[in-house]
């Protein structure tokens, strides 16, 4: 299994990095290697989406999403391309005006990937990901 973690400080609530991080179907706007997120079920805290991503190539894959607001986002593979298994995380902590965000990621993919590069798979996107978070706080909260 390859797993990915990152820790950051973000210049914002945690209620406004929360309304981010689960508008799911805005990931498009800002993050270029998403190309559409759909969410097909939504039942309170609950939600099911399907990703359309390129990373290499075009890729598919839904996700359960259990929201608790405000403090985090657990997310678990239900179907698609590539992967066997993934799930992960988003904590969130307020810090005043300021959030701390752990955000992880397990994964097994589908058809043979050497552990070698399951690990680069998996996290070789997450400094830009992050970055784009950044961006995105600026463009909605001017921060």
């Amino acid at each position: 299994m390859a797993s990915a973690n990152t820790k950051e400080v973000f210049n914002c609530t945690a209620e406004e990095f929360f309304k981010i991080v689960t508008d799911y179907e805005k990931y498009s706007d800002f993050l270029p290697e998403v190309k559409s997120v759909k969410v097909y079920k939504n039942s309170g805290g609950t939600k099911e989406m399907e990703y359309h991503v390129s990373l290499i190539k075009t890729f598919k894959y839904k996700l359960k999403a259990n929201e608790k607001p405000f403090e985090s986002v657990k997310f678990e593979f239900i179907g698609g391309d590539v992967f066997k298994t993934m799930k992960g995380e988003w904590t969130i902590k307020d810090q005043g005006d300021k959030c701390a965000v752990d955000y992880n990621v397990e994964a097994t993919f589908g058809m043979f990937v050497p552990e070698s590069m399951a690990k680069p798979l998996v996290s070789a996107n997450l400094p830009m990901m992050m970055t784009n978070f950044r961006k995105r706080i600026k463009e909605l909260y001017g921060k």
